[in-house]
């Protein structure tokens, strides 16, 4: 089944779309707030494209960038064409698709913050419109310290008159409990909750978006999928690489902020959440804030904070975090952390959800690892001698890279002895299916112009969220906690395995 094939069946299967009335007179203008920035480069405008090539926006459409920066339509062109590539199992036309998809770019500068600037973005907006039902979608793109500014000219000079008119924010969404209800009492002075759509594109990705299947849709999981048959769940996000000039930015928010109070935390809400009534968007955010209010707020002694040091491998000497000429000399930001979280619930009670990020590691990965409980009174623990943890059963869900889901099991070796082995019962997504994956932003920008807001933030979980990581992120700045120093290269410090240890878990990935 094609994507774009894929795309009009989502469409037919929701209940708000956005094309649904006189498809001809409606139009859809998407605006990249920040178009001269990485992110626009390197992911909205190469996602734009990839909807374009595989069918999936509407007939009329145009994309305009926005920014300081002084440039021409054609210089835009120019800058966007670099990132634009097509798919590796459609080649056919790529040339002639990527013309195509650059004739609907345009570029418009102005400040954030002028009302005058934005008017006369509205106003050739409405040029290309043609008179059309005008839906609009405004991707901001720039630093969170604007964002008030550009929503409150976009509402005020460049909404739409007659369609709707959509705001996507990237984050973060604040730096603590009261910074974030502070931006979101300042959004919503210009804006419906409901036209506002908070992005955490790890929600987007594949095997996040094939969790929820995955458990609801097969027999086999849900029965286990509680404190009865599970031990403990872990979600590990790793980067093979330290902050690279990006310090600045990293420097104030680190790792609990940049990593674990949203994706991860996102993650786990989706994975520990009940049934909900529907696949509609309300009942499943109900649920994951129905989860977040279930936990216990974060305590110190169950967090580990670690900063990459120094380390030299193979001739090469690799810098610490405070070598980045964009870090403050002597930051105690943490690049690593882990810790351990509980849903105090029927289901859950007991049971460690425990979280591990960190920058400069051995290894890039992000993946969910469910240990199930070992098997009472097994007749076989003679043969895993001492370590039962050898026989635990464990699912795997490995979000990137190689995405794959495994079910490790217990199994007789061949042979006229009693051995045993354990295996893995393997799906892995590049050799099951031919069609590349489709980056998590292309499924969150259809989504937005879909009007689904399943994959997107609302304002009562970024609350619940922060609630559980604001007093331990305070303690551990107004303590000066100094974090456990790693080398670069590493599996991070030694604390985090002692944090395990503690709840009698072994983190699954060590094994790796």
């Amino acid at each position: 089944m094609s994507f774009c094939l894929q795309c009009h069946q989502l469409r037919n299967s929701r209940k708000q779309l956005v094309f649904d009335v006189s498809k001809d007179e409606s139009t859809v203008s998407i605006t990249v707030v920040g178009a001269s920035g990485d992110l626009a480069k390197k992911k909205i405008f190469p996602a734009l494209f990839a909807l374009y090539y595989e069918g999936c926006l509407p007939k009329h459409f145009t994309i305009f960038g926005y920014a300081r920066s002084k440039m021409t339509d054609a210089e835009l062109r120019n800058m966007v064409s670099k990132t634009l590539a097509c798919r590796i199992d459609k080649r056919e036309n790529c040339g002639e698709k990527i013309d195509q998809f650059l004739k609907r770019c345009f570029y418009h500068s102005g400040q954030y913050d002028s009302q005058e600037n934005f008017a006369e973005l509205d106003k050739k907006l409405k040029e290309h419109e043609g008179g059309r039902v005008s839906n609009r979608l405004f991707y901001l793109s720039i630093p969170p310290n604007i964002f008030i500014d550009a929503v409150k000219c976009t509402s005020s000079s460049a909404s739409s008159g007659i369609g709707w008119t959509r705001v996507i924010v990237e984050k973060p969404f604040g730096r603590d409990s009261d910074s974030s209800a502070a931006l979101t009492k300042a959004l919503k002075q210009y804006l419906e909750e409901d036209q506002i759509f908070r992005i955490d594109h790890y929600l987007g990705k594949e095997l996040v978006e094939n969790l929820s299947v995955l458990r609801f849709s097969n027999l086999i999981f849900e029965p286990l999928w509680s404190r009865q048959y599970i031990r403990n769940v872990q979600l590990i996000f790793s980067e093979d690489f330290g902050t690279e000039g990006r310090g600045g930015y990293f420097d104030n928010y680190g790792i609990l902020r940049d990593i674990m109070q949203n994706h991860l935390l996102q993650i786990l809400a989706l994975f520990a959440m009940e049934t909900p009534v529907s696949l509609d968007a309300e009942d499943i955010r109900n649920e994951k804030v129905k989860v977040l209010r279930s936990m216990r707020p974060l305590q110190l002694e169950d967090v580990v904070v670690g900063q990459y040091k120094s380390h030299t491998k193979g001739g090469v000497t690799y810098p610490a975090y405070i070598d980045d000429n964009t870090v403050p000399k002597g930051s105690l930001t943490p690049t690593f952390a882990a810790a351990a979280l509980f849903i105090d619930n029927a289901r859950w009670d007991g049971v460690p959800f425990l979280m591990k990020a960190g920058k400069a590691l051995h290894k890039k990965r992000a993946e969910i690892r469910v240990q199930f409980r070992h098997v009472p009174g097994n007749l076989y623990n003679q043969n895993f001698e001492t370590d039962l943890d050898q026989a635990t059963n464990e699912l795997i869900i490995r979000v990137q890279p190689d995405e794959a889901i495994d079910l490790k099991i217990n199994n007789k070796v061949p042979g006229l002895g009693m051995r045993l082995d354990h295996s893995n019962l393997n799906l892995h997504y590049a050799a099951r299916y031919s069609k590349e994956i489709p980056d998590a932003y292309e499924r969150l920008l259809l989504d937005a112009i879909e009007g689904e807001r399943r994959l997107f933030i609302r304002s009562d979980e970024l609350d619940a969220a922060w609630a559980l990581f604001t007093p331990v992120l305070k303690e551990l700045e107004e303590k000066n906690i100094i974090p456990e120093y790693y080398p670069y290269g590493s599996r991070g410090p030694v604390g985090a395995h002692y944090l395990a240890a503690r709840y009698n878990v072994r983190w699954g990935d060590l094994g790796i």
